[in-house]
């Protein structure tokens, strides 16, 4: 009850600071004689750069909001608004010029007046900034230039509204007004400046080393890293954090890792990451010694935030690595409530954690199901994809008692959650993390 009650709070808060400019919008004096349409396409300007201003709020990855928001449903909500400011601020314009074509005059940037200039190049600032951002993949960017550019037009088109806004002055005749405008660039750049100043430096006091790289199968590896001249952090079972590792806390490059490790064993950090291109395919290659730094830890995705009388783990590939830490927190906790892993996989070379997973099964009261896309010809378990027959096979009878978990590729977490949905298995006991934030 409480998490709910914090969460309208948020939610209440984020809606107050984009309907702030409309309702004074309504509530002050306006210039005399204003069409109607026209009045309509100011008040989407304002609601189009609120949206936009707020997107540095769910970026900022704050600890009170990531607490009650889950990561992967911040980033996919911010995704979303993104696109909707930049409707708004595209439909400003285009409804001035088809309510009065003599507008189109203010887009001659030779001479158009400074006030006039700032309002298109913001609106072309927050198109290219919407086409990087919806086509990053297509485009073939990758992601540390592709964020430099994000950052770069974010800031240059939040700025340029501004001076578009300060210039034209029409809606800006009363104190209240002018208050606002100066106290909401005010909020936005205080969340700007936590995340590019405050946390780096922060980060930058709590450093650690790297000082294992271990092996774990084909193409995937388990980083171990120490805290120096600290006491670390610690988290939940199944969180995850982000990592820069032998860059500073201010560079753009970093990547975010499940943590693998027992959350109820004070020292290393363990992070087990696959080899998947880009950063993942340098891993082996690291030296031992460099520094770490670790943001962190983030996300609901753990078992301490879901109390059911047992639970059933759904993994794709690296995947597990959540869920590796979890049933060795359960381990050293000595729990012995019924569990169930049904980890999928290309073949058994890929299996992540094989024989530690075996053996958890002497410490747990643990069912594990492993399902082989393309097994050999001596395989005697399951094959083909974790599916609805497959867990109609394996699940109790209790199953709409227990909690799910689902991490693994995007195809995977999709069809299972259909399947689990084909079971009426309850939408609020299911989680799902996703490791694609941009």
């Amino acid at each position: 009850m409480r998490k709910t009650w914090k969460t309208a709070l948020w939610i209440g808060v984020y809606l107050a600071l984009i309907l702030a400019p409309l309702i004074l919008l309504l509530v002050t004096p306006r210039p005399p004689q204003r069409e109607f349409w026209r009045e309509f396409a100011v008040a989407l300007g304002f609601a189009g750069l609120s949206l936009m201003g707020l997107q540095f709020i769910p970026t900022a990855r704050l600890k009170f909001l990531s607490d009650i928001f889950p990561m992967d449903t911040t980033y996919y909500f911010h995704h979303w608004t993104s696109i909707l400011s930049t409707l708004f601020i595209v439909a400003h314009p285009l409804i001035l010029i088809a309510n009065n074509r003599y507008v189109l005059i203010l887009f001659d940037l030779a001479n158009a007046p400074w006030r006039a200039r700032a309002g298109i190049m913001a609106g072309l600032a927050v198109i290219a900034l919407s086409v990087l951002s919806v086509w990053r993949k297509e485009l073939q960017l990758e992601y540390e230039p592709w964020k430099f550019l994000h950052n770069l037009l974010a800031v240059g088109a939040t700025g340029m509204a501004l001076w578009h806004i300060f210039g034209v002055r029409y809606y800006l005749s009363s104190p209240v007004q002018r208050v606002l405008w100066i106290a909401l660039p005010v909020v936005w750049g205080g969340f700007l400046g936590y995340v590019k100043l405050y946390k780096p430096w922060s980060l930058l006091r709590h450093p650690y080393r790297l000082v294992e790289i271990r092996e774990e199968s084909s193409n995937c590896w388990t980083l171990v890293v120490e805290a120096v001249g600290h006491e670390g952090l610690r988290f939940h079972a199944g969180q995850f954090a982000w990592l820069r590792i032998g860059r500073s806390p201010f560079a753009i490059q970093e990547h975010p890792f499940s943590f693998s490790s027992s959350a109820e064993r004070a020292g290393p950090l363990e992070f087990t990451v696959k080899e998947l291109g880009d950063f993942t395919s340098q891993i082996q290659d690291l030296e031992l010694g460099v520094t770490v730094y670790v943001d962190g830890p983030y996300g609901e995705f753990c078992i301490d935030q879901h109390d059911a009388p047992g639970y059933v783990f759904l993994a794709g590939g690296i995947g597990s690595a959540p869920m590796m830490s979890m049933l060795r927190t359960l381990a050293d906790r000595g729990n012995d409530c019924p569990l169930c892993l049904f980890y999928g996989n290309l073949n058994w070379e890929q299996v992540v954690f094989r024989d530690e997973i075996e053996a958890l099964k002497k410490r747990l009261n643990l069912q594990v199901v492993h399902v082989l896309e393309k097994p050999g010809p001596d395989w005697e378990g399951e094959s083909g994809y974790i599916d609805t027959d497959l867990l109609d096979r394996y699940l109790p009878h209790n199953r709409q008692e227990l909690f799910y978990f689902i991490s693994g590729p995007m195809p995977m977490i999709h069809a299972v959650k259909a399947s689990l949905r084909e079971l009426e298995i309850p939408r609020r006991r299911v989680c799902e993390e996703q490791y694609e934030l941009a």
